[in-house]
């Protein structure tokens, strides 16, 4: 389906709401084609000015089913219905519209002869082994493959892929040029399903639209809920409509056990996500579907996506009720506890879900907030404390990755309790002294009445366990890598261990707030069930090798204990190369960040992002800007961000967004990494300090679809790649 035009829009889902009713509906005015390549094509009248393009099959269940290939001007319309074909490639049974044939000669026609190219590039597929009958064998149209065999360099690569016959063939040709085997292809791509040979010549059609590959490019829509989505999705966001056969499979594949996928940012993780969290509705109503995430933007974002996905979810109103329930995982926790609220207290028997965390104490959980609370336990507790362990930092990794998860309330279980992971040793003299500390933070909550957000997870998942049948069928979770271990135990308690039972997408590369963590130590386990995807649906070519650069020279360990690292990945799209802006000060600075945007067109036709180091720097930007000409908004962690015009936050605020344009501002060496912070870190945590910095920069530069442009005062940081200086 083409793009449409906003203005145009509302007439063609008119068009087609019609059309869904009924094909004689008045004003539609479906016609044949005469001297057509399909028998199939049709036009219909959705003005005086534009014509859909369809093709007509005989459907048995819906006595007809019409394919929607676009609205265009008139005599633009007429020719694509007389010039196009809808029909199953006999190679692999997938469905495709085959476009005119003077337009796949020209693409190849650019591509000079073997013999023509100077030097020779030994990165073509030629060059590497591969034959015409290799290409063809799979399904590819055999002039496309022609000039494929030819290309060697990147971006003519992805814009050869741009003008293939049917998108799965570019796709295809972009995986096999870019190192992925034959085999792989084949198998990511579903080429091996039998094609089918019963039925009429339209039923064998419907079923090749269904192919995994097909559905590429063509969606069943069902009613209007979806007929509005599908139409009004543009580019930014085909994904809602549109799945990739190697995201598809994940997302009906039946799992044994728990299931991790993994993916570098933009690769549409979270969009199998929505797909998964709908396949399990429609597959069974009665279902209690948790969707969750690590925050509550990110959880709020999820809820508008899945809306826009399908409206016609059910989307339940809290945890434990069919449908999909959707939340952040602290608010997942506060919510049981406060349902259980008279089950936390013990009994002489049994200390209760609150003892058994946190020892005993009052079970009031919801008390005033004690501001700076590990400063203050350190303060009164911290007597004997080393210096370099007097840092809240330090106590809240110690309490989130050690004594939680570990269930200790009392000295001796601290003093044993093996600390596999943390990058600071303790001898029994130094955890004497630390656990008085924690005991001065209990008792101080305690008296407040007060649990921090990792006890009440921690307190939350040992209510969970004692509920018959747990609070969930399914749980699928988002930015997984951002999750500590008591919010992973209340996640594995919500749903009884079996098939399907917990779903994590994540990626060790955007990990910024979490530390590392092995999801078999806390009785996730794993191990077989995991799998990666590799091809970025977000950002252009260009925008992703500078934003790796970013990640060279760190090693990354994911929920598994497994290294990450980003090999493998790419784009489907290109585009200019980013820009690196150094400014004299901060008023030129801001001068500069002003001139950019007008050049993108003033935020008026361009979703802009400007991503900051701190509230402080972002804060500051609609102001000066405005001085200069440009309204910007400021977007903090409380307010909803827009899908239009210049937004300026900090790039922790920014996890999970995307805009078509990014200026990352004010890079400078002072600014990042955050030296200031990571000095006062004991020396054992301070390598991981440093890697969540690292990734901190490549979450932000991967917010940009087009164009990325990167600025600072002075000396640029050295986290920052050099990219094309002006």
């Amino acid at each position: 389906m083409n793009n449409i035009d906003g203005s145009v829009q509302r007439k063609v889902f008119a068009f087609l709401q019609k059309l869904m009713q009924s094909h004689a509906s008045s004003g539609l005015h479906i016609e044949p084609m005469a001297n057509s390549a399909d028998p199939r094509a049709r036009t219909g009248r959705v003005d005086n000015f534009w014509r859909a393009v369809l093709f007509e099959i005989t459907d048995p269940d819906r006595d007809r089913l019409f394919v929607f290939v676009g609205a265009y001007p008139h005599d633009e319309a007429i020719e694509i219905a007389r010039t196009r074909r809808l029909a199953i490639n006999p190679r692999n049974g997938i469905a495709e519209i085959s476009y005119q044939p003077e337009r796949v000669a020209a693409a190849s026609a650019a591509v000079p002869a073997p013999s023509a190219l100077k030097p020779v590039d030994d990165r073509t597929l030629r060059s590497r082994g591969f034959a015409h009958e290799d290409l063809t064998a799979l399904g590819m149209d055999s002039a496309f493959a022609d000039g494929a065999l030819e290309i060697g360099d990147e971006d003519e690569i992805l814009a050869y892929a741009q003008k293939a016959p049917a998108k799965w063939q570019g796709e295809a040709f972009v995986d096999l040029a870019t190192g992925t085997a034959l085999s792989d292809v084949q198998d990511r791509y579903a080429l091996r399903l039998e094609i089918p040979k019963k039925g009429t010549e339209d039923e064998r059609l419907i079923a090749a639209l269904k192919h995994p590959a097909a559905r590429m490019q063509f969606a069943f829509v069902e009613d209007n809920d979806e007929l509005r989505a599908a139409i009004e999705a543009a580019d930014f966001a085909a994904w809602r409509v549109f799945l990739h056969p190697e995201q598809r499979v994940w997302v009906e594949k039946d799992q044994t056990g728990p299931f991790r996928l993994t993916g570098g940012a933009g690769t549409g993780k979270t969009v199998v996500l929505l797909h998964r969290a709908r396949y399990l509705a429609q597959r069974n109503p009665a279902a209690r579907i948790v969707l969750t995430t690590f925050n509550r933007t990110l959880a709020d974002s999820l809820v508008e996506q899945l809306k826009l996905l399908d409206p016609s979810l059910p989307i339940a109103a809290d945890v434990g009720q069919p449908g999909i329930f959707v939340a952040s995982v602290d608010s997942i926790a506060a919510r049981v506890l406060h349902r259980h609220k008279g089950d936390l207290d013990g009994t002489a028997d049994d200390p209760g879900p609150v003892g058994r965390v946190l020892g005993p104490r009052t079970s009031e959980l919801f008390g005033r907030r004690i501001d700076d609370a590990w400063k203050n336990a350190i303060a009164v507790g911290g007597v004997d404390l080393p210096p370099e362990l007097s840092i809240p930092s330090f106590f809240e990794t110690e309490y989130s990755l050690v004594v939680l998860p570990h269930g200790i309330t009392e000295r001796d279980g601290y003093l044993r309790v093996r600390r596999g992971g943390r990058g600071v040793s303790l001898n029994r003299g130094k955890r004497n002294a630390v656990w008085d500390v924690i005991e001065s933070y209990r008792s101080g909550a305690a008296a407040s009445g007060y649990a921090d957000f990792e006890e009440k997870a921690a307190i939350a998942a040992e209510v969970v366990k004692s509920v018959e049948g747990g609070l969930a069928d399914h749980v699928i979770v988002d930015e997984a890598q951002d999750l500590t271990p008591s919010r992973f135990k209340l996640l594995r308690a919500l749903a009884p261990a079996g098939p399907d039972d917990l779903f994590f997408a994540e990626d060790a590369h955007q990990r910024i707030y979490g530390q590392k963590i092995v999801l078999g130590q806390l009785g996730i386990k794993i191990v077989g069930r995991s799998r990666r995807l590799t091809l970025n649906y977000r950002t252009t070519q260009q925008n992703l090798h500078y934003a790796l650069e970013v990640l060279t020279g760190d090693d990354f360990v994911g929920l598994e204990g497994d290294s990450e690292n980003a090999a493998g990945y790419r784009s489907a799209r290109t585009g200019p190369t980013p820009t690196t802006v150094q400014a004299e000060n901060l008023s030129d600075l801001y001068d500069k960040v002003a001139e950019q945007i007008l050049a993108w067109g003033g935020g008026e036709t361009s979703s802009i992002g400007l991503l900051a180091t701190a509230n402080k720097e972002a804060s500051a930007l609609p102001r000066a800007l405005g001085e200069r000409g440009v309204t910007a908004t400021f977007v903090d962690n409380t307010s909803k961000s827009s899908s239009a015009g210049v937004q300026a936050m900090t790039m922790y605020r920014a996890k999970g967004m995307e805009f078509a344009n990014v200026i990352l501002v004010g890079v400078s060496a002072n600014a990042m990494p955050r030296d200031y912070i990571i000095a006062q870190l004991p020396e054992g945590d301070r390598d991981d300090a440093l890697q969540r910095e690292r990734s901190l920069v490549y979450v932000a530069a991967t917010r940009a679809r087009d164009e990325l442009a990167v600025m600072w005062v002075g000396e640029r940081s050295s986290l920052v790649p050099s990219g094309q200086a002006l």
